[in-house]
């Protein structure tokens, strides 16, 4: 026998109570909480098992984590080597930035080593995807395309087909008809991941979902929809721009903030497998504000320009601009800069970008960006072939920085010959991580700058 239960839903944050509420707790927005019924299955209580007995942790066997080749360099790298079995991913991006393309490159590439692989598209028809597949010339015959919304014909079609991978294109277009919230709300989101999670995790087979996001950038519905799956991709990039980043925000099965790289091209989406090399290609030679870092994302060492223009303000507030970089990052820097080492940012405007299109939170970039924005202030160029790396603090110190040394290397590929790190750093790299660099260990801003502005 079922029985309905009703509960009341944020529709921003999840958040949910008995009772209907003006404003949620949660978020604090008003007129969020949406009433959602749904009906449970009672029945016997479920008898624990062997397997589902609590065991003690030197009895637990160890095995090695078996993984699936998705045939892209970049993708297995941000999965931290593969498509674990048995694991659910999330992927999520802003519409058109090529989630379909990249998701439907790699069924075909599963498919064709004779593995069944399921692309269940809610989105799209058959003959959308057969078009798309044709552009890219893909043919596996082993990858089945379903335009399917209802979630018990997919568990009763993943059941009998037992392929190697299933695909959901998108999570939001997945219904389950037992819930009377409409289609793409958060109830029917989690419902459905939940469902689709359990099964996939019962039968051993990969599961990759597709999540839209908001105009902030976060995944549309509610954040649980992270902590129910194994590993959260996001997918960036500007549609004017054609390189795209693959970033692992969590992963269970390998490195955090893991990232990859790739080109949008006619033929699809191509790795980019020296992404240091592309991001310099057009980077200007003696131009005042432009200066290369040296960045880590999960564990590659990533060089890229940081370009900075500081102009005279023609009205009484000055404007500050960001691309990239953290914007109340770059406010801290100037304030730095103004406090103490005395330069007179407080009437200027100031844009700051990381070419590209990347994004880079880490704080291994004030230090670039503090150079940079001194270097376009007094229209004075940074020494050729160098590379800076370091965190700034509030007095004005240089501050030490992990991963010194596989920045070094990378910065010595590429063909630099000075850099700028934090006093202290060069003793924790080996000899061949620094060999043929002219290394400039700093200790304050000041210093820094008196260094390398020409």
């Amino acid at each position: 026998m079922g029985k309905l239960k009703s509960n009341f839903i944020c529709q921003q944050c999840g958040f949910e109570t008995l009772r209907w509420l003006g404003r949620c707790p949660e978020c604090g927005q008003w007129n969020t909480l949406v009433e959602e019924v749904i009906k449970t299955i009672s029945g016997k209580p479920r008898i624990k098992t062997d397997m589902q007995q609590p065991q003690s942790l030197l009895t637990i066997e160890k095995f090695a984590v078996e993984r699936i080749d998705v045939g892209m360099i970049e993708l297995n790298r941000v999965l931290g080597g593969g498509l674990v079995l048995g694991s659910i991913v999330l992927l999520a991006g802003d519409p058109g930035i090529g989630k379909s393309t990249l998701l439907l490159q790699a069924a075909d590439y599963v498919a064709e080593r004779a593995e069944k692989v399921l692309y269940v598209s809610g989105e799209e028809s058959a003959q959308q995807i057969k078009m798309r597949a044709s552009r890219l010339g893909l043919q596996a015959e082993h990858l089945f395309i379903w335009s399917e919304t209802a979630l018990d014909l997919l568990e009763q079609e993943i059941e009998t087909l037992q392929p190697a991978l299933v695909i959901v294109d998108s999570i939001q277009t997945v219904f389950c008809s037992e819930l009377s919230s409409a289609l793409g709300s958060i109830g029917q989101i989690k419902e459905a991941t939940g469902r689709l999670a359990a099964l996939a995790k019962g039968l051993n087979i990969p599961l990759i979902i597709v999540g839209h996001v908001t105009k902030e950038g976060s995944i549309a519905g509610p954040r649980v929809l992270e902590h129910m799956v194994d590993a959260v991709l996001y997918f960036e990039g500007e549609r004017h721009h054609q390189y795209r980043i693959l970033r692992a925000i969590k992963n269970r099965f390998g490195s955090t903030f893991e990232l990859g790289v790739f080109e949008m091209q006619n033929e699809g989406l191509v790795e980019v497998t020296n992404p240091s090399e592309a991001f310099l290609a057009e980077r200007p030679v003696g131009s005042p504000g432009s200066v290369v870092v040296a960045s880590i994302e999960g564990t590659r060492p990533l060089l890229v320009e940081i370009q900075a223009l500081v102009s005279h303000s023609a009205f009484g507030q000055p404007r500050r601009m960001a691309t990239g970089a953290d914007y109340n990052r770059v406010n801290l820097l100037m304030a730095v800069l103004e406090k103490r080492v005395g330069l007179n940012l407080s009437q200027q405007d100031a844009y700051v970008n990381i070419v590209g299109g990347i994004k880079i939170q880490e704080p291994a970039l004030d230090l670039a960006i503090a150079v940079a924005l001194a270097s376009s202030l007094k229209n004075r160029p940074c020494l050729p072939n160098l590379v800076v790396m370091g965190e700034v603090g509030l007095t004005g110190e240089i501050r030490s920085i992990p991963f010194v040394g596989k920045r070094l290397h990378e910065a010595k590929k590429l063909g630099f010959s000075h850099a700028l790190i934090p006093y202290g750093s060069k003793s924790s790299c080996s000899r061949a991580e620094n060999e043929g660099l002219e290394i400039s260990e700093v200790r304050t801003l000041q210093e820094a700058l008196g260094l390398v502005l020409v």
